[in-house]
């Protein structure tokens, strides 16, 4: 893929195939600044950092309040959420545009944030709320005793040895937000569209420039991903063998 988004139209797809056709940036150059892909980016950037930061702050204390809490109503109240994430997004978004449309708010950023963190919250619950139960409770209970208030025991013990479950999450919870597409193409415009939506858009099978501006979307999106898991390959092979943890 990246090398067919660095060649024009007839040597991509040349038949018999052109190994050592001439590279080019014309595509991404059409795509980036002739489309002013960069402002798409910058709406996946904002709407991506926000879905993550409050998906991870609402579900981190949750998850912790459902995993020390011993009744029964946390068990139901993680059902509900699990109800909830089951559902086909498709179900859901008819009331969220009707709402949006008749309030006014329908194309704007945080539209499209509130309606990923209500989709998202529930699994990064549950997620985030196995990492907190597999850590021992001894450990609120020492920090307590130290002086320690149940906050600060969350924020100075429990986090720090949590931290590669919340990475995993934090993981989850941007791959959700960076690659929509049916939210993104439904509640905003062109203007406000994130990235997957507006190269679905760029791409139109009656224009060639067009199509080879789509692939070299295809790879603009993916290569962050890949900086990103290499990044943070420890932290989440950590969090993902987290359970095997022992106090």
């Amino acid at each position: 893929t990246v090398v067919i988004s660095l060649r024009s139209y007839g040597d991509a797809f040349a038949a018999p195939l052109k190994w050592l056709a001439p590279l080019t940036l014309d595509n991404y150059r059409g795509l980036w600044i002739e489309r002013e892909f960069y402002r798409n980016a910058a709406n996946t950037a904002v709407v991506t950092l926000a879905t993550v930061t409050i998906s991870l702050s609402v579900g981190c204390l949750a998850g912790y309040a459902l995993a020390r809490y011993r009744g029964s109503l946390g068990f139901w109240l993680l059902i509900t959420a699990l109800v909830f994430r089951a559902l086909p997004h498709s179900t859901l978004l008819p009331s969220f545009y009707a709402m949006f449309d008749a309030l006014g708010i329908r194309n704007t950023t945080f539209t499209l944030v509130f309606v990923l963190v209500a989709i998202n919250q529930p699994f990064t619950i549950w997620m985030l709320r196995s990492f907190f139960a597999g850590t021992p409770q001894e450990l609120d209970e020492a920090a307590m005793v130290d002086g320690c208030t149940r906050l600060q025991a969350f924020r100075r013990v429990i986090i720090p040895v949590m931290w590669p479950g919340v990475v995993t999450t934090g993981l989850f919870s941007f791959l959700l937000a960076y690659n929509d597409f049916m939210l993104s193409s439904a509640l905003t415009n062109a203007d406000r569209m994130t990235m997957p939506a507006a190269i679905a858009g760029a791409i139109n099978a009656e224009s060639d420039a067009l199509l080879m501006q789509g692939v070299a979307g295809a790879v603009s999106i993916t290569i962050p991903l890949i900086v990103l898991v290499a990044i943070f390959q420890k932290q989440i092979v950590s969090g993902l063998t987290q359970g095997a943890v022992k106090g």
